[in-house]
């Protein structure tokens, strides 16, 4: 089954999906690796990643697609990654799904805000008129060349008009034909019901640090309905606390002896990163250049 097929599964599921967020290629492979079904990849991660910045949208689309090509490549699971505002007009959008869908990645959303797009949980936020939004929806279901290609509209609007706009949005968004519409900043157990009556189609909740300490159960979550939960920012906050961690350790004992308890072990960092397979491949590739060479010498 592809990644897509799969991403499609789980969001037609009837159970609680849970997708950490990478932020590279090794933070994928790790998710992987601990049994984790999915990945979600979005801005705010890859904004701290490869800029140290906070997420303002000051990225571009094909940085995003040469970012989430690496992270597809590392994993065999699906990627449902952040596609900002489609990083311009209709045909920028047409341009970003053929440059995602190249990438591997598995699904996406776009959201309704102006541009630059900045992470939802922080202020300043404006949405563009909901007309504008939906030729962008359009535009992106026409780009898509492969059907299982999942397709999300977000809306910010509940953060700038209220809940009731925000859903009247994600109906419009869903009878346009996008495969789910995303409310963001609803985050309550009673709103998200109202979301799934009202709107229809999948609900995956978003647990982000950007949102400050908001303590949601699972349970609760999958008892609502909710069909995948994303940890957006999970794997970099747990990244940058270990890091600068152990670099405060270094300093403050002058000892690399102090801060092996706290590094991941060479063996199981090479088990990672595929070091054995990587070996066979080239000594596998080595012997066989070296038959052909005997072979003609014998001739």
């Amino acid at each position: 089954m592809s990644v897509r097929k799969k991403l499609r599964a789980i969001m037609a599921g009837k159970r609680l999906v849970l997708m950490p967020g990478a932020y590279d290629a090794l933070s994928a492979r790790i998710i992987e690796a601990e049994g984790f079904e999915a990945i979600c990849a979005g801005g705010y991660a890859a904004i701290g990643s490869m800029l140290a910045q906070a997420d303002m949208g000051q990225s571009n689309m094909r940085d995003y697609a040469d970012h989430y090509a690496r992270i597809c490549a590392a994993v065999d699971i699906p990627v449902y990654a952040d596609a900002d505002t489609g990083f311009g007009g209709v045909n920028n959008v047409r341009q970003m799904v053929r440059a995602f869908e190249a990438a591997g990645v598995a699904g996406v959303f776009i959201s309704d805000q102006v541009f630059p797009n900045r992470c939802g949980y922080l202020p300043g936020k404006q949405v563009i008129p909901v007309e504008q939004m939906l030729a962008k929806v359009k535009a992106a279901l026409d780009a898509r060349r492969d059907p299982d290609f999942f397709i999300a509209a977000r809306t910010d609007a509940a953060g700038v008009d209220g809940i009731n706009a925000a859903i009247e949005r994600s109906r419009l968004f869903m009878e346009a034909g996008v495969d789910m519409a995303k409310p963001m900043g609803v985050d309550t157990i009673d709103d998200i019901k109202r979301v799934l009556r009202e709107v229809g189609g999948p609900h995956m909740a978003t647990l982000s640090q950007a949102a400050g300490l908001k303590k949601r159960s699972l349970e609760e979550l999958e008892a609502a309905g909710v069909v995948a939960a994303t940890f957006p920012s999970i794997a970099l906050f747990a990244a940058a606390n270990a890091v600068r961690n152990v670099l405060r350790i270094l300093k403050a004992e002058n000892s690399l002896t102090a801060t092996f308890d706290h590094l991941l072990p060479l063996d199981d960092y090479y088990e990672l990163v595929g070091l054995k397979a990587m070996l066979t491949r080239e000594e596998s590739y080595d012997k066989a250049a070296e038959a052909l060479t005997q072979k003609r010498a014998a001739e």
